[in-house]
Order: structure tokens, then sequence, then C-alpha cells
């Protein structure tokens, strides 16, 4: 059967369930040095793609998505990257004229895009807020000229603060900052400095990721040739629980292992759905989507991403469907990560008996018939998603 009617059979028997659009700008003014994200400077694209090739695609493959899932009201909306602001204002608005011409939008619907804080102004915050966007998040990454250097961020350390307040005097409620720790050369101090910037800024919501080292990086050619020390498991431990007690002190709490939230109306409800495995569509190079067990990519380069689309084709570079076990694999790993934790009816027998081996030794706490990481536990989240998965 061919994938549209895969997707299109799939998405009537979802009909009534919430449905999200990811939009992925791959424009970025310059690489990052640890990033291996689908993003391409305008020197690696040439002619083979711009803003505007990348615009009329983006237009056409809404056109199929509104064919194959039929008229559901889209509650959530990401435009990530890559670097979203690169397009200003006035692209951003554009692109959400092309959702709103194609779908309805749900009267309390989630609009985020990404941000580089460089590439931000107060009039680009008014601007998009007027289109319509309810939510920003800015990548920071650290308030450290050393680590953002070693990161080979471009952005000055002051510049996302004040982008975070540019963003609330222009209507926004919900704002998120993006920290990355453990870089090579960053300090206990330079973490708390960091914070210290975060927390004197009117944000509602905050990502701390652990440094990856991705092949293929210019990070991982530095570090496999001596010039920096590898990230330490011991030394990122610790600064998971130097943001964990900073942020919660300062009334943000997790809800998921990486993000911070002040209130349940700060949670970013678009990310809430790739936890809980509900349905969206990533439109763009390379996106992912998913509709009721299928789940698809698209073709990484612009170029081919829109010349698929000009001959009347889905973009994609491979799909699946999910089997029993893939669902059951996907909920405990992503269900566990999350605050409200795992159902314990989810798990057979060997499973629950691994989990309470996990209570007993106080990584994970059972109540009201579900799994709840403990603080501990959250150190150690992979390791016993793991061995609860590898009970059976």
């Amino acid at each position: 059967m061919p994938i549209g009617e895969q997707i299109r059979q799939a998405a009537q028997r979802s009909a009534t369930s919430a449905f999200g659009l990811y939009i992925h700008v791959p424009f970025c003014a310059t690489r990052c040095g640890y990033c291996d994200f689908n993003t391409y400077t305008a020197g690696e694209l040439g002619s083979a793609a711009s803003p505007q090739s990348w615009h009329v695609a983006v237009g056409r493959e809404l056109d199929r998505a509104a064919e194959l899932v039929g008229p559901r009201a889209v509650s959530t909306i990401f435009v990530g990257g890559g670097t979203p602001s690169l397009l200003g204002a006035d692209g951003l608005g554009r692109v959400l004229d092309d959702v709103r011409a194609r779908f309805a939008l749900a009267d309390d619907a989630e609009v985020t895009t990404e941000s580089n804080p460089e590439s931000t102004s107060p009039e680009f915050f008014a601007g998009i807020r007027e289109a319509g966007y309810t939510r920003v998040s800015l990548g920071m990454q650290s308030a450290a000229p050393h680590v953002l250097a070693t990161l080979d961020r471009t952005h000055t350390p002051g510049r996302a603060k004040a982008a975070a307040r540019e963003a609330s005097e222009a209507g926004f409620d919900h704002i998120n900052l993006d920290l990355i720790y453990g870089t090579p050369g960053e300090s206990d101090d330079d973490l708390h400095r960091s914070l210290d910037a975060v927390l004197d800024t009117p944000v509602d919501h905050v990502s701390a990721y652990a440094l990856i080292v991705e092949d293929g990086t210019a990070l991982a050619r530095r570090i496999r040739r001596g010039e920096l020390p590898a990230p330490d498991d011991d030394v990122l431990a610790r600064r998971y629980q130097i943001l964990d007690a900073r942020l919660r002190a300062a009334g943000l709490e997790w809800y998921e292992v990486s993000n911070w939230a002040r209130s349940p109306a700060a949670q970013c409800r678009h990310n809430l759905a790739y936890w809980y495995s509900t349905d969206w569509w990533g439109i763009g190079p390379g996106a992912h989507s998913h509709v009721h067990g299928v789940r698809w990519w698209n073709v990484k380069h612009p170029a081919r991403h829109a010349n698929s689309l000009e001959a009347g084709d889905l973009p994609i570079a491979g799909h699946e469907i999910l089997t029993d076990v893939d669902r059951h694999t996907e909920t405990v790993m992503l269900r566990l990560r999350c605050r409200d934790g795992l159902p314990e009816t989810e798990l057979d027998d060997a499973e629950r008996a691994t989990a309470a081996r996990f209570v007993v030794d106080g990584l994970l706490a059972a109540s009201d018939g579900r799994l709840v990481l403990t603080d501990r536990g959250r150190l150690l989240a992979d390791g016993v998603v793991r061995d609860i998965l590898t009970a059976s």
C-alpha cells in the first residue's frame, strides 16, 4: 500500500485525537561546532535552495498534509531549526498564514518558534506576537563567553537575557531559555552564572541538556585530536543536580527530565505530544512525523525536498509501521521521563518485578498505580528504562 494511503487510513483511525505541526527551518547563519541537526548555511546551499524555495515547498507539503489527515484542528505548532528567526517576523508570519489557509487552529493553540537571540529585536518579537505566536524558545546555551566560544555560538553572553526581556515586553507570557551543560572548560561557577542570568529574566520555562558529542561534528573532531576533554559523566550528574536545585528553588518544577516549568500552563504542549506519542506532521527537510502508529521522515536536503513536492510526490525518505512491541518500548522510554510517570499497567510481570527493585533502590517511586523517577533516578533514567525493557 502506498505510504500516502497508509497515512490517510491511520489519520482516519485517530481523527479525534490532538494534532500538531512541526515546521523545520533548515537555515543557519553559521554552523555551531556541536550541532548535528539538519541545517545549512548559505555557503553550503549555494544556489540549490533558498528561503523562497523552502517556503514554496512548505506550502505544498501543508497541502498534502491537509489532504491526507482531513479537517483536523491543529492544537500545537512548533517552528524549529536551524534558525527560524532568520526568516524575520514577516517570514514567520507568512508560515503561520500558510497553516491557517489549510487548517483550523484550536482556540487555545500553542504556537512556538525557536529563535537565536542574535537575530531578534524588540520589533521582531512584536511582529511575531501580532502574527499569532504564543511562545518563544531562545537558544542561550551559556552565559560564559569561553563556553559559547567552545560551542561556536555567535551570540554575545548578555543577548539571550535581553531577548527574553524584549519578548516579555512584546506580550509573550511563555518564554523558554535553552541551556547546555557539561561543555569542555565549563566550571560549576560558569553554570551558576548562567543560572543567575536565566533567573534574572521573566522566563517561565527552562530546557537544559547535557552536551552530547555527536560523530561528524567539529567538536567531536577537536576531542578526538585531544584539543578538548570529553564530557565526564560524574561532572554531568553534578551539573544536573545544580540545575535542578537552583530552578526548583526559583519555582520552576521539572515535568520532563530535561525540562522545568513555572506552572502547568508553562509546559511545552507540543513536546508533550511527542512524549505521549500523539499525532504530528513534520513539515520541511528532514522532519519526522507520526500519525497513529505510522512514522515517516523526509529527505534531508532542501533542494530534494522541494523537488519531490514540485513533482507531486511526498518528500519521504523512509517510513515504518510501529508494532505493539515498538509502541510499548516508546511508551516506557518516554513516559518514565515525564513527571506524571508510567502507569504500572503498561508493564508485564517481569518488567514490574524489575521496576519494584528500582523502587527498593530508591530510583523509582510508586504512587497511585504509577511509577515516577526519583531525583536520584533521573540521573540514571536511561539505565532504568533499559533494564525494565530487557527484563522480559
